[in-house]
């Protein structure tokens, strides 16, 4: 078994990383790191509001029982050399100043958008991009470091590059526009979102989330030259929303291709695409990556983000559209806070641990 440190144990994505890693084939939670204010306390103290007594625990799954006596320690103090792998799960200013020191000695997959944008640090989705991985050489040698700094992508890239894939590989893309509808979860409890602003409500605006998408997404689906990653050369245009939704964004996607393409033919694509990560023998992959729907009422978030333990991406509704040249049009559902965050941060680990960077 592999020892893994959790930095940002007691947040949202931290609940998240502990439920993702619990009873893990591979992977051992054997660190728990917070801010000051949590260091010195066992977990299930840590997660007390000192002044209710409430616990802040916010993930559906129970709070796994081994973890509550363990102690938290002050990020800034966590020793990396202790561990085999750190999953980061802090908002990007402190994982700018966490992260570099963690990954002088050992390897650090990150939810944070801190590194995303480095010309030496892939952007990896498991099954999409596995050969960026490369990058990784590089970045040790440039840096002089042990470890390594892999991000995982923004939550809403993440779908819209999965069900890229097989578009861009068989027809080549000229333009994507795409808009989501996003769920509330992924703000986490961030203003904007509470319930007198988002009930009976549409959110026009996410700072800088439309700017993220589109550099990732061509990031991701970018081709590897040499010691860097060159960007995929189609045009990325979205609107990003916010919407009364728990969980799973939505996102309607209208795509150009180089090639004459047509519903059969992407939906034919999607489904030969969608066992790709199955045969890599991963825990936490999803037997298919991309689920084609044939009703035209789906996917919907409620019914479609769970699919195969949130890990696969549901599209539907593929048609034609008459507009764009060659252009077909989809709606697709992936899971923001499994596929999006934690648990797919743990399939980036799985897939580095079998490329023996881990």
């Amino acid at each position: 078994m592999k020892k893994a440190a959790i930095v940002g144990a007691t947040g949202i994505v931290g609940q998240q990383f502990l439920t993702a890693l619990r009873k893990h084939p591979w992977f051992e939670v054997a660190g728990l790191a917070a801010s000051e204010r949590s260091a010195g306390k066992s977990y299930g103290e840590a997660l007390k509001d000192p002044k209710s007594g409430a616990v802040r625990w916010y993930v559906n799954e129970a709070v796994p029982e081994e973890v509550l006596d363990m102690p938290v320690v002050d990020a800034a103090d966590l020793d990396p050399s202790k561990f085999d792998v750190v999953f980061t799960a802090v908002e990007s200013d402190q994982a700018k100043e966490i992260e570099p020191r963690l990954a002088k000695e050992t390897p650090v997959i990150s939810t944070a958008a801190a590194f995303r944008y480095d010309e030496d640090v892939p952007l990896l989705i498991p099954g999409v991009n596995g050969e960026h991985a490369a990058l990784l050489d590089v970045q040790r040698k440039q840096r002089g470091w042990s470890g390594f700094i892999v991000p995982i992508p923004n939550c809403t890239t993440t779908g819209l590059a999965v069900s890229l894939k097989p578009i861009y590989d068989t027809f080549g893309l000229r333009s994507v526009i795409m808009t989501s509808m996003q769920a509330v979860s992924g703000a986490g409890r961030s203003p904007g979102v509470i319930a007198l602003d988002i009930t009976d409500n549409v959110i026009p605006f996410i700072p800088k989330e439309e700017e993220k998408v589109r550099k990732e997404t061509q990031k991701i689906l970018g081709a590897m030259r040499g010691k860097a990653v060159e960007p995929a050369d189609f045009k990325v245009s979205c609107t990003c929303t916010r919407v009364a939704v728990l969980e799973g964004h939505t996102e309607s996607v209208f795509a150009s291709t180089v090639k004459k393409s047509g519903v059969d033919a992407v939906k034919e694509a999607m489904r030969k695409y969608a066992g790709v990560l199955s045969k890599e023998g991963l825990p936490s992959a999803p037997r298919q990556m991309i689920i084609v729907q044939e009703d035209p009422f789906r996917p919907q978030p409620r019914m479609d983000r769970d699919v195969d333990g949130g890990m696969a991406t549901t599209v539907g509704r593929i048609r034609e559209d008459d507009v764009l040249e060659n252009g077909v049009k989809y709606l697709l559902v992936s899971h923001n806070t499994k596929m999006g965050a934690a648990k797919g941060a743990v399939l980036v680990a799985e897939l580095l641990n079998k490329k023996k960077y881990i």
